[in-house]
């Protein structure tokens, strides 16, 4: 009896742990992530809500390491970790255009670089960006585009070599792109790139693992971005 018993509670473990797989690969996009996040937001006045950053991890720790920045200004957060431009497309009309924004800032292509779900390809991830900037724009919110973050490697990831390069490459496509749709291309790179470090790694001063920022790291990135914000909602 006691062999049945332990044997149904493995199957049973066995059986949940797969289903559990199957829910998580069934929402690729994480779309429960923000679910109930969305039914609040939709809720606030507006001027509580008149820009969200969407965005990987670094945006995700951004809004939970400095919460106050966002809770002050009227900005919402809609980072996902490991998430890559393929999967911000899928969930861009739930995570930004049906909370009715009047910005975008998009901080994406990390984790494109680090083919956390597809080989990379420069020319698919830009035209990813591409799309997420129409969008917006279709749906009446001015998109603000960042430069890509700098990382000399992805702790994860450790067999993707040359991506220093990918990100200086992509970051000139990236504020090529701004120029042709006319929009903001707001510079993160050059003040957080590791000064005269051939390797052109994030500074460790404003990182603990090269690729995040700390909060010291969010604090520059607050001072780039929020007066071209505030200059945009004054318009």
């Amino acid at each position: 009896m006691k062999i049945i018993k332990t044997i149904a509670i493995s199957t049973f473990i066995a059986a949940t742990s797969l289903l559990c797989d199957a829910r998580e690969f069934q929402d690729w996009s994480n779309f429960r992530r923000y679910h109930d996040s969305n039914t609040e937001v939709k809720a606030l006045p507006a001027a509580e809500r008149q820009v969200v950053f969407l965005g990987n991890s670094i945006t995700d720790n951004w809004a939970r390491f400095r919460p106050d920045f966002f809770k002050q200004n009227g900005y919402i957060g809609r980072g996902i970790s490991g998430q890559t431009t393929y999967q911000f497309l899928s969930r861009f009309r739930e995570d930004v255009i049906n909370l009715g924004p009047r910005i975008v800032v998009i901080n994406a292509a990390t984790n494109d670089v680090a083919e956390n779900t597809h080989p990379y390809v420069e020319d698919m991830t830009v035209d990813n960006i591409s799309s997420l900037i129409e969008l917006a724009q279709a749906n009446g919110i001015t998109p603000v585009l960042t430069t890509t973050l700098p990382a000399a490697s992805f702790g994860w990831r450790k067999e993707i070599t040359g991506s220093s390069d990918k990100i200086a490459s992509l970051n000139k496509r990236l504020e090529a792109l701004a120029k042709k749709k006319g929009i903001l291309f707001v510079d993160y790179y050059s003040r957080l790139v590791s000064p005269g470090d051939e390797t052109r790694a994030l500074n460790p001063a404003y990182t603990n693992d090269g690729v995040h920022p700390t909060e010291a790291g969010y604090a520059v990135m607050e001072s780039i971005i929020h007066p071209v914000l505030q200059d945009l909602l004054a318009k």
